[in-house]
């Protein structure tokens, strides 16, 4: 098949970009050949991430959020991870239809991609369909995450700025912020500020912020906590402020970043999941003899999995 298209993708061209898209999601033949022509072009667009357990309104807050982005002339792409349908393996949420506001503007490109069962909030392709945004010219790169409670920790690896979303109330979801949410966030914000108990639940996450070694040790970041209402707007410019801010205290402490961090997790991802297929579906002999000795309690899973790893790295 040519890959004529290629070249447009640096030109920002929305079909090369969508065609980009698909192919690293799917994994087609075409996806080698798309992640080699963006390499070169990475680490141009800002990466925001928004996580958040399920009701909080993250998707309405994307929308705003974008919106205040192209009042400052960014071009935007956003990279919206929903639940998989049980029959088709697509997302059946569609944030696409959510963020219709920014349907006919070319400035604006929304992704749908399917978690396809897997449980970090993100799904295994996302972080390939970010590098193909980036690689396209998108300043703003916008990614939300399924909303699955405190897995959602994986955001922390492909965001450099990562956006913690609650509801009024929060209810389960300050569970979840103490175990360990919080410690990826580095912008709090509670949403429908409209409701009653909004000021409270503010007030409690600043009261964590306070308490953590990020929010007392010198020179650190203290994650500021933001009253939005996403539906009206309000209190979208101070989050879109926050992470300006955010962006230039990242500049100017390079310390705080690993440049090959995210290189090294997303290698080490694919790798587990290259090893993992081969795994499910090999027939080789020896493999099937493992398991049938774990089966048959013979030897333990932790023992059967280091040697299965043996066995797959001797593999042709």
């Amino acid at each position: 098949m040519s890959l004529d298209w290629l070249p447009k993708l640096a030109e920002g061209n929305r079909g090369a970009l969508a065609r980009a898209i698909t192919a690293v999601e799917n994994e087609t033949a075409d996806a080698q050949a798309v992640l080699a022509e963006v390499q070169p072009r990475l680490g141009c667009a800002r990466v925001i991430g928004l996580t958040g357990s399920p009701g909080a309104g993250k998707s309405t807050l994307v929308s705003a959020l974008v919106a205040a982005f192209r009042e400052q002339d960014l071009s935007v792409g956003v990279v919206a991870v929903d639940p998989s349908s049980p029959l088709t393996g697509g997302a059946i949420l569609g944030d696409r239809v959510r963020m219709s506001d920014h349907a006919g503007d070319p400035g604006v490109f929304v992704r749908s991609l399917a978690s396809r069962g897997h449980v970090g909030g993100l799904s295994r392709t996302a972080a390939r369909v970010v590098d193909v945004m980036d690689a396209a010219g998108r300043d703003r790169v916008v990614v939300e995450t399924v909303g699955a409670g405190q897995s959602e920790v994986e955001i922390a690896g492909l965001a450099q700025t990562r956006i913690v979303v609650v509801a009024p109330g929060m209810g389960d979801d300050i569970q979840a912020v103490k175990a360990g949410i919080l410690e990826i966030a580095d912008i709090l914000v509670v949403n429908k500020g409209d409701q009653p108990l909004a000021q409270a639940s503010a007030a409690q996450l600043g009261d964590m912020v306070s308490m953590t070694a990020n929010g007392t040790t010198g020179g650190a970041w203290s994650p500021p906590v933001i009253i939005t209402t996403a539906v009206t707007g309000e209190g979208i410019p101070e989050l879109a402020q926050a992470i300006d801010a955010h962006g230039r205290w990242l500049a100017e402490h390079p310390r705080g970043l690993d440049p090959q961090g995210r290189t090294r997790q997303l290698v080490a991802t694919l790798a587990g999941q290259r090893l993992t297929d081969a795994l499910l579906e090999s027939g080789d002999r020896a493999l099937e003899d493992l398991l049938a000795r774990v089966a048959r309690g013979e030897t333990d899973f932790d023992s059967a999995a280091r040697e299965a790893l043996k066995l797959m790295s001797q593999a042709p």
